[in-house]
């Protein structure tokens, strides 16, 4: 029997992406389909390197073509083609050449949100995307002491600063990286916001899949002047489960939401430890309030990061837990925080919530 390319894209429009529900065709994401002689080649283009469903993806658009009779044999190419949820115009975005921002934000201080953000960033550029990292908390600076191992220049090319280069090809920058670790920031808020905008918009960020933006703590200048600068594709939220620490969290996860920003999920950090010798969870800070409060702001909880011994002492080395020890549990938390941060960018992307 011979197969033809209408064939082929029939059993392929069964194939739906198990984020977005929209069939793999449908999506775009079926290119260079040839059909000779029982022969089929084309190219499966992922909406992103770091789909917590790629696997399965690809296996499931494998089988359907194999499926179908005539079919001998399979040639089958992948590659990713990040979506962006962001406006491309240079009228209506100073940097066009970054597919998305995404904002790592918190109520208050303490709560680990930088070795969150630090994290995040160097998961997504494992996965393969072009990924960069903003230090936008001017009175705390602390990239540059998570991320030690960075060549920075600061060059100028054009009328923009080259940013600095960190482990996995992350690009960076930061206040921290022009000040003294001993020179106290006292600014009022115009300076803050200005200083803000400057590190966003004067800076050769490149072509980027992702531009994650860590913020300093609470509600004041610095997110209010990201979020009017440049188009935010969505916000993480970054909390510890006490249920004060989640109450003030939620004050910022609203401000964002008034603002007509993505929540993109909340991430409950330091949530248990593992006990060493009977591998038991205990949840030290006792209940989990961010699971509560993801679910009454009906946004998901993207993960549950534990204390763990690795992820201080990659923070104090300055070696993010995934440079320092790819196969350590924490290495793989911090995976699976990507692929969900990824993967809901695809959503919103692609017109869901």
């Amino acid at each position: 029997m011979k197969v033809t390319a209408e064939d082929v894209l029939r059993a392929l429009k069964q194939v739906k992406d198990p984020e977005l529900g929209v069939d793999v065709v449908q999506m775009g994401m079926i290119k260079d389909l040839k059909v000779k002689d029982g022969h089929v080649s084309f190219t499966l283009e992922l909406t992103t390197p770091a789909c917590p469903y790629n696997e399965e993806l690809k296996s499931a658009v494998l089988k359907a073509v194999e499926s179908v009779k005539g079919v001998e044999r399979v040639s089958m190419e992948v590659k990713s083609r990040v979506l962006s949820v962001r406006p491309q115009s240079q009228a209506l975005n100073p940097i066009p050449s970054v597919k998305n921002v995404i904002a790592v934000a918190s109520g208050k201080g303490g709560v680990g949100k930088s070795t969150i953000a630090v994290n995040l960033a160097v998961a997504l550029s494992e996965a393969g995307a072009a990924t960069g990292l903003l230090d936008a908390d001017v009175y705390g600076p602390t990239i540059p002491r998570f991320i030690r191992g960075y060549d920075f220049s600061s060059s100028v090319r054009g009328n923009k600063v080259e940013p600095a280069r960190g482990p996995l090809g992350v690009k960076m920058m930061s206040l921290g990286l022009i000040v003294t670790d001993d020179t106290p920031v006292i600014w009022r808020g115009p300076l803050v916001g200005t200083t803000v905008r400057q590190l966003i918009t004067d800076v050769d960020w490149g072509e980027l899949d992702y531009l994650i933006v860590d913020l300093p703590p609470g509600t004041g200048d610095a997110p209010l002047t990201l979020a009017q600068t440049v188009p935010l594709s969505g916000v993480v939220i970054v909390t510890t489960p006490q249920k004060a620490a989640v109450t003030i969290a939620m004050k910022a996860l609203r401000m964002f939401q008034r603002l007509n920003v993505n929540v993109i999920g909340i991430v409950e950090n330091m949530s248990y430890v593992r006990c060493s010798d009977c591998g038991k969870t205990i949840r030290v800070f006792g209940e989990s309030y961010a699971r509560r409060a993801a679910l009454e702001a009906g946004v998901p909880l993207l993960a549950e990061v534990p204390l763990l011994e690795s992820i201080l002492e990659g923070s104090e080395d300055g070696t993010p837990v995934i440079v320092r020890d790819p196969k350590s549990e924490a290495a793989e938390v911090f995976r699976a925080l990507a692929r969900r941060v990824a993967g809901r960018v695809s959503v919103i992307a692609a017109g869901g919530r």
